[in-house]
């Protein structure tokens, strides 16, 4: 297992939810919910940290409870805070979507046109040799 997420403390090999940053972490979900920017929602759950981790909090699906984390934040809050992440990014311009990729289909099969020119400069000559292929597709 890797970093615990805030909320939580290991205690007996277990995952145990610190009852003091349950509490922020409500109140980030439901701040940001009414509203508020990351930041200001972090800083009303008294919550020091940058904008990128506070926005991983909001989608760390950990607080929704597993079978070694307890939950949280129910499932409906979880969620609402996500459609309303997406609503901002979209009306802020910031969801992009995929492009799509083209196949390229590279030509296999070529012929040659006899060549009847000559030309004393090597690189001359190559440029017409090259000149002289055709793909056929």
């Amino acid at each position: 297992m890797g970093h615990t997420p805030y909320g939580y403390r290991i205690g007996n090999g277990k995952a145990i939810i610190d009852e003091q940053a349950a509490v922020q972490i409500k109140t980030l979900f439901q701040s940001y919910l009414t509203g508020d920017s990351l930041a200001m929602a972090a800083k009303k759950a008294d919550i020091k940290g940058f904008h990128a981790g506070i926005g991983r909090m909001l989608r760390n699906k950990y607080y929704l409870g597993d079978e070694y984390y307890p939950a949280i934040i129910d499932s409906d809050t979880f969620e609402a805070a996500e459609e309303e992440r997406i609503r901002r990014a979209e009306k802020l311009g910031r969801i992009r979507e995929p492009e799509v990729k083209r196949e390229v289909v590279y030509p296999s099969t070529f012929r040659i046109i006899e060549g009847t020119k000559r030309f004393d400069d090597p690189f001359q000559q190559a440029e017409y040799a090259y000149s002289l292929i055709e793909s056929e597709e």
